[in-house]
């Protein structure tokens, strides 16, 4: 099932997403869903579930609050969330988009869907920016060793995702913002 705009108010209201979420989650998804258009219109052959990429980037730190159970992490809660309220197709886009995911053969993104989720959470704070501006803010946060580890070993493989996106649509990325701002991409208006 792929949830309406009630739906998706619902589940953010549900887990107490906070309002700060909500406006990542909203830019995510504009920005994933302006890279489909653009992406599609380079490689016409290529189909892409714009709708269920949308519906992934809105909800993809639906559990950012919500209640985990033993032994789960982001996003595994949100997985478990989403599957439990038989959005088995989202669920699997969201599994693939923690930063991690990109270093495990397991969970790192394939499908076209899953590579322009993982890429635009990678490019949005609360508002889009590069890959590299968004590292840089993860760079300047107080994380824990082993996160550290994860960020730079997964910074070249975004990098490459980034180049290999943009390369498609044709554009760069410190272009991304301003246009994907300048467009009206998103279905769904959420507040």
């Amino acid at each position: 099932m792929i949830p309406n705009q009630q739906q998706i108010q619902e589940l953010w209201d549900t887990h107490n997403l906070p309002p700060e979420k909500r406006v990542h989650c909203a830019r995510v998804a504009q920005l994933a869903v302006w890279l489909a258009k653009k992406y599609q219109e380079s490689r016409p052959e290529t189909r892409i579930d714009i709708s269920l990429l949308e519906v992934a980037a809105l909800l993809h730190d639906i559990d950012k609050k919500a209640v985990k159970k033993e032994g789960e992490h982001h996003p595994d809660a949100g997985v478990r969330i989403l599957t439990d309220a038989g959005m088995q197709e989202v669920a699997d886009i969201v599994r693939t988009h923690p930063l991690h995911a990109i270093l495990d053969q397991n969970i790192a993104p394939r499908s076209i869907e899953e590579k322009l989720l993982y890429l635009s959470d990678k490019m949005v704070k609360y508002e889009i920016i590069t890959v590299d501006a968004r590292f840089d803010l993860w760079r300047s946060e107080d994380l824990p060793p082993q996160a550290r580890v994860t960020l730079e070993a997964a910074y070249p493989r975004v990098k490459a995702l980034e180049q290999e996106i943009f390369t498609t649509i044709q554009r760069e990325p410190h272009q991304a913002g301003m246009l994907a701002n300048g467009e009206e991409t998103s279905t769904m208006k959420l507040t």
